[in-house]
């Protein structure tokens, strides 16, 4: 695997996903998900570990898809890659927040169904996902930039 840092979490989404535009018009999708392990103590009874909560960034159509497929509480499925971006609050203190660039993401099957909706690809792109080609056709032109990425393109 070319990216040595890939990731796979399986989780439930923790607030649903919201999908916004860059000032490029390109789709990014901001979600985050919990994972808590479970273990079975000395006495053979299941118990629940710490949860550990991820932001997720989804570009493009996969991030137009996430935020039309799936809603808070959904398991799903993440792929991607572990990125840290330093950012700055209100009162003045630098802040790092630990992300995961989605490059893949699907409903969990362990315990729900899925029905299958094949879309259109607004680029060129080829195999995994990536439309490629500055931005999807459909965003509005006149949106207002992201607050958090603005007109950032995700590579």
């Amino acid at each position: 695997m070319a990216n040595d840092n890939y990731v796979q979490i399986i989780g439930n989404l923790t607030r649903d996903p919201e999908l916004r535009y860059t000032t490029g018009g390109v789709a990014v999708c901001s979600f985050g998900i919990a994972w808590t392990p479970r273990r079975r103590n000395a006495n053979g009874e299941w118990e629940d570990g710490e949860t550990s909560f991820f932001n997720c960034s989804a570009w493009r159509d996969l991030g137009e898809n996430i935020a039309a497929s799936v809603a808070k509480g959904n398991r799903v499925v993440v792929t991607g890659s572990v990125r840290s971006r330093d950012w700055e609050d209100r009162d003045g203190n630098k802040r790092t927040s630990i992300e995961i660039d989605v490059d893949e993401c699907s409903p969990s099957l362990r315990w729900a169904q899925a029905t299958i909706e094949r879309t259109e690809r607004s680029g060129g792109g080829g195999g995994g996902g990536y439309s490629g080609g500055g931005g999807n056709t459909n965003a509005p032109a006149n949106r207002a930039p992201d607050p958090v990425y603005g007109d950032e393109e995700p590579f």
